[in-house]
């Protein structure tokens, strides 16, 4: 699956918290990540497009560079996404293996910047009108790696690319904001070994935490309450491969929706400063039903209940940092002391987006919510979900996937209905978006049992009695071919 924009987004803001000064001059960047509609991870966007490029550092402290025989220019190894590739840092190693040879279990991510790029460049392509190009611009972000091997590793070139390699000292680097930003890195001083880590929320806003063994000198943090992670090994071609690995190995939890948050730094049992990688994503199973080969158990944890518990202050530090950003996390009604109380000021409206999912005999699905939800406990609902940082549709596509293990394209999505509605007058107002998908892969699957207790295609003329009241008006005005309707406000 191609590179999301919201992958591509978070890795962007998590390079712009540490270089604030760069906003302005990224500007056009971030102005191509807020067009709708647009795919920046794609070479045949024309309008502007990502590109990944490999810093690798070796022993001596000298960086890589390569002869690109289309520009003539002394590069970094690096160029264009591919489908099959999972997360940025991953484009940058298979382009530097594919253009020198060097595979990815010889280097290592730079402590720091595992999952968030050294610089990120801005420069114009020239026309091609033989390939059918026309002059666009590269954003290109660069991710700094270290070659920890200790013997030669062997270069073979792309030959139709590349037409030779040189290690330049630093203050030979071609490009000037990079040669800025690697002066100021000890680049003599051996990275320590990579970790990664998933920080997992649910819709609750609750954290699954991992009890560990009690193998005092054995294990790390024996005991103890932690997350789910480990260590990188040499088949992981990048940190979020290695986060994944370990979540199958431990849990057999497999997780669509992964994204780099940050990097901590903990201290192991000799003393040592330990960077982890942190990946947060969304997941609201039930942990009882995870198969867990190491450790003691798995368990939901909200951020007001984690000093109960024995676990790490790094830990917790963390997990309140990322819930502290993350307010609109919880998807159920707010408490009324948080409700918006005037109905005459500017007040924020919540917004839902819903999948109107009907199949060609014109039965459309619905999901019967978990007696525990929040929201319509009981109740027949269409598929929903609140926004996140994330644009409508992109919202719609992550939840069909989360929710029921559906796989839906931004091109066969149009929207069908709004409605603007309110529960009670001091309730916050929402607007739903309902979307049709025109066309979908997949069978409805039970993907969030704590949430749907099943999924099944309704006649629109005989629906269930007990269906949420708005969705109920919202498919007969689609039904009807009405764009908007309102509902609960006061007459």
């Amino acid at each position: 699956m191609p590179l999301s924009q919201h992958h591509i987004r978070t890795t962007v803001d998590a390079y712009l918290a540490r270089r604030a000064d760069e906003r302005e001059q990224l500007g056009v960047l971030l102005d191509a990540l807020d067009r709708t509609g647009v795919d920046i991870a794609s070479r045949s966007t024309f309008t502007g497009h990502v590109t990944c490029s490999a810093i690798v550092v070796d022993q001596l402290g000298r960086v890589l560079h390569v002869l690109h025989l289309a520009s003539g220019k002394v590069l970094a190894p690096g160029g264009h996404t591919e489908p099959t590739d999972d997360s940025l840092a991953t484009v940058a190693l298979r382009e530097l293996h594919e253009e020198t040879g060097i595979p990815p279990r010889a280097v290592t991510a730079w402590p720091g910047y595992e999952t968030v790029p050294l610089d990120i460049d801005i420069h114009d392509i020239d026309a091609h009108p033989g390939k059918g190009e026309a002059g666009h611009q590269h954003f290109d972000l660069r991710f700094l790696f270290r070659l920890h091997t200790s013997t030669e590793v062997p270069v073979v070139l792309q030959e139709e690319e590349v037409g030779g390699i040189e290690w330049r000292p630093v203050d030979r680097v071609t490009s000037p904001t990079l040669r800025e930003k690697l002066l100021k890195l000890p680049l003599q001083v051996e990275p320590e070994t990579a970790n990664a880590s998933a920080l997992i929320y649910n819709d609750r806003g609750e954290y699954l935490l991992h009890l560990r063994d009690y193998f005092p000198g054995q294990i790390w943090e024996p005991g103890m309450w932690s997350l789910l992670g480990g260590g990188r090994e040499p088949q992981d071609a990048a940190l979020e491969q290695t986060v994944r690995r370990e979540l199958a190995e431990e849990a057999g939890l497999d997780l669509t929706g992964l994204a780099p948050f940050g990097t901590e730094y903990a201290t192991d049992d000799a003393g040592a400063t330990v960077p982890i990688a942190i990946y947060a994503g969304r997941w609201n199973g039930d942990p009882r039903e995870l198969h867990l080969t190491e450790g003691v158990m798995l368990a939901w944890f909200a951020p007001s209940d984690l000093h109960r518990l024995r676990i790490a202050d790094t830990t917790s530090d963390l997990i309140r940092r990322h819930a502290a950003s993350n307010p609109a996390m919880q998807s159920g009604p707010e408490p009324e002391e948080e409700r918006l109380a005037s109905p005459h000021g500017t007040v924020p409206n919540i917004i839902g987006v819903h999948l109107y999912l009907e199949r060609p005999d014109g039965t459309v699905l619905l999901g019967l919510r978990h007696p525990n939800s929040a929201f319509a406990p009981s109740t027949w609902h269409v598929l929903a979900g609140h926004c996140e940082q994330e644009n409508a549709i992109a919202c719609l596509i992550r939840e069909a996937q989360e929710e029921a293990g559906l796989q839906i394209e931004r091109q066969d999505v149009e929207l069908v209905h709004v409605v603007h509605h309110i529960d009670k007058p001091r309730n916050p107002p929402r607007m739903g978006l309902f979307f049709r998908a025109r066309t979908w892969r997949g069978e409805p699957t039970l993907r969030e049992p704590d949430k749907c207790l099943q999924w099944r295609f309704w006649d629109p003329a005989a629906l269930p009695d007990d269906l949420v009241p708005y969705t109920r008006l919202a498919i007969a005005k689609i039904q009807s071919g009405e764009l908007y309707s309102e509902t609960g406000w006061p007459a």
